[in-house]
């Protein structure tokens, strides 16, 4: 029945999406196992992409040839940048989507690619040999061959629901859970450990009165997430926002005896960026009231995802305790919130390329390593089936550092440092962030996804070149052309800024804080003129270049410094053991995480820098 694949990625949300079009857009043959072909793709959480830090990342897998950029732009029904009062380095798309729009247009584009095939059954085992993965095994004793596998199981190892004091196995509401791998890969000798998250009440949006809550509208200019030609956002539903009170605080609380997080019952870790509603009150006691967000799922449909009320309670305690909720007064529930306990495989027994160090060809992506959230899930899922390919290949393996994008960043994190909770994206764990912002994704990647060898990216590549050279010329025009005081004082003294006494140049004045080409456009003629026909979003990076180039020229020194380490190759017999000098904690996370390069050293917990130093001096520098 089945051919030799190179690649069999098992599961198809959205890691496995990823990692399955990835190698098949280098070239590989592709084979998608999933348990349902109804749920490709599925959002099972909130109907959103992106977000503080992941709207980044999302921007990040559409420059390097993914796709989840490209289905966010043909589904989306709101669009909002996150953070526009602070930095451009703070930025953030995000788009509210529909659910069953997103997942269908993702099936649509898997299956347009003739590398993938699909099959849809549980996958139960993989197939070792000699240290090697070659295969998988099926729950109806099929073996399918293959040079490389990639594991993206989500919550379904072993995962188990919570509602109270009631249990269901299963990896997501009405779907069963995966059984059989994660104990062969203990038998393999892999360690793993149990995480949970949780997800809120569906509600028939129908019975709630919008009138009670505060309208959320989406941004009136709305920008897309994929520098590919998607289609734009016309028109835009609302999101509302409600609050909870000290009565609805206190009806949840009367149920918090039978709480599985309360009681007992769950012992994983949840993620510490998204607690359930009964953790928020229990943690903030001080608190009488947390913000709530109404979320429609899509555009013909009625149902609500009350976004701020993630729950593990018996469903008639969140029942009882929404119904006090202003504007839910005569709500009807869809079904309840639920939490999820599932197995996890600590990450630092991967290679930075997402390969397991003990069983040679097998690849982990997304939650199975840890983390948390779509974003973080699909652009691992992209890095494993690059690295898939290029593995079956017999190619070096492709690893983003911390200053080329977020995605370097997040396996960085994780391979070095592992996680104990759900990982979860921000800003402020990107060191080099004002380098690799959103807007500049395109220029920072898909140049290196061409030389990948990725396919389709032609046009994308036309696009980045008219980019830079736009962006050249914006910077070549406000360095060559002058404003006089007569032009700009008048201006400048409405924003509290100090008046010019000379001519200087248009890049002088955009220099100074409140100070944006859209203003300057304004009172300069020739500057209007010059602008109109270029791009806002060319233009928008030519002017974050020009009013943060010290910042950027401070931070690519950093980065230069640190590549220099990057370059200091480690083997991976390298004897830390022999080396009396280096600290005995060191010695046990060199030897556990195997370390590529020194830079990779360097940020392992438990190495200091006198060992990093001892590390030069015996790599000879």
């Amino acid at each position: 029945m089945f051919q030799h694949y190179d690649v069999i990625v098992v599961g198809a949300g959205h890691a496995g999406c990823e990692a399955a079009i990835a190698a098949a857009n280098m070239g590989s043959k592709v084979l998608l196992a999933t348990m349902n072909m109804q749920t490709i793709a599925q959002m099972s959480c909130n109907p959103a992409m992106g977000g503080v830090a992941k709207g980044q990342i999302v921007r990040e897998i559409d420059a390097l040839g993914g796709y989840s950029g490209i289905v966010t732009d043909h589904t989306m029904v709101q669009f909002r940048m996150l953070n526009k009062s602070k930095g451009p380095a703070m930025w953030s798309p995000r788009a509210q989507n529909d659910r069953m729009m997103f997942a269908a247009k993702w099936r649509e584009m898997l299956e347009a690619n003739e590398n993938l095939d699909f099959w849809q059954e549980m996958v139960t085992g993989l197939i070792v040999k000699d240290g090697r993965c070659k295969g998988v095994h099926t729950s109806i004793g099929l073996e399918i061959k293959s040079s490389t596998v990639v594991l993206t199981n989500g919550t379904f190892l072993n995962g188990l629901i919570h509602i109270g004091e009631k249990q269901l196995g299963g990896g997501r509401a009405g779907e069963r859970a995966a059984k059989g791998i994660t104990e062969q890969l203990l038998g393999l000798g892999f360690e793993s450990g149990r995480m949970k998250t949780g997800t809120p009440p569906r509600i028939d949006g129908r019975t709630l009165d919008y009138s009670k809550m505060e309208i959320q509208h989406g941004d009136e200019e709305v920008c897309k997430f994929s520098f590919t030609d998607t289609p734009e956002l016309t028109k835009q539903l609302p999101c509302h926002v409600t609050y909870t009170s000290s009565d609805v605080h206190e009806s949840l609380k009367e149920g918090f005896h039978r709480s599985p997080m309360f009681n007992g019952r769950i012992r994983g870790l949840g993620p510490r960026y998204c607690p359930s509603i009964e953790d928020k009150i229990n943690r903030f006691a001080d608190r009488d009231r947390h913000q709530l967000f109404v979320e429609p799922e899509g555009w013909n449909t009625c149902e609500i995802y009350v976004n701020g009320f993630s729950s593990s309670l018996p469903e008639d305690v969140q029942y009882n305790a929404l119904k006090k909720v202003a504007g839910f007064e005569n709500m009807k529930m869809f079904r309840p919130g639920y939490a999820i306990e599932y197995d996890f495989f600590p990450p630092t027994q991967l290679y930075p390329s997402l390969e397991t160090k003990l069983v040679d060809g097998l690849f982990f992506a997304g939650q199975i390593n840890g983390t948390t959230g779509y974003e973080e899930a699909a652009c691992q899922g992209l890095m494993a089936g690059i690295n898939a390919h290029l593995k079956q290949s017999e190619q070096d393996p492709f690893i983003l550092k911390r200053s080329d994008a977020y995605i370097g960043v997040l396996v960085d994190d994780l391979v070095n440092k592992g996680t104990k909770e759900p990982y979860r994206m921000f800003t402020s764990r990107a060191e080099y962030r004002i380098l690799i912002r959103q807007d500049n994704a395109d220029l920072r990647l898909t140049p290196i996804a061409v030389k990948l060898g990725m396919k389709g990216l032609d046009d994308r590549m036309e696009r980045v070149h008219a980019k830079q050279e736009s962006i050249k010329e914006v910077e070549k025009f406000l360095s060559a052309t002058s404003i006089t005081a007569d032009q700009v004082n008048g201006w400048l003294s409405n924003i509290n800024s100090s008046p010019l006494k000379q001519t200087v140049k248009l890049k002088s004045v955009l220099s100074r804080p409140k100070v944006h080409l859209s203003d300057l456009s304004a009172i300069h003629p020739r500057l209007e003129s010059f602008l109109q026909d270029i791009p806002s979003n060319f233009v928008e990076s030519a002017e974050v270049n020009l009013k943060y180039e010290g910042y950027l020229a401070k931070e690519q020194e950093m980065v230069e410094k640190m590549n220099r380490l990057e370059d200091l190759i480690l083997k991976d017999d390298f004897d830390y053991h022999g080396i009396s000098s280096l600290s005995a904690e060191a010695k046990e996370k060199l030897v556990e995480i195997k370390p590529r390069t020194i830079g990779q050293a360097s940020r392992i917990s438990g190495v200091s820098p006198s060992d990093i130093s001892v590390l030069l001096v015996h790599v000879g520098r």
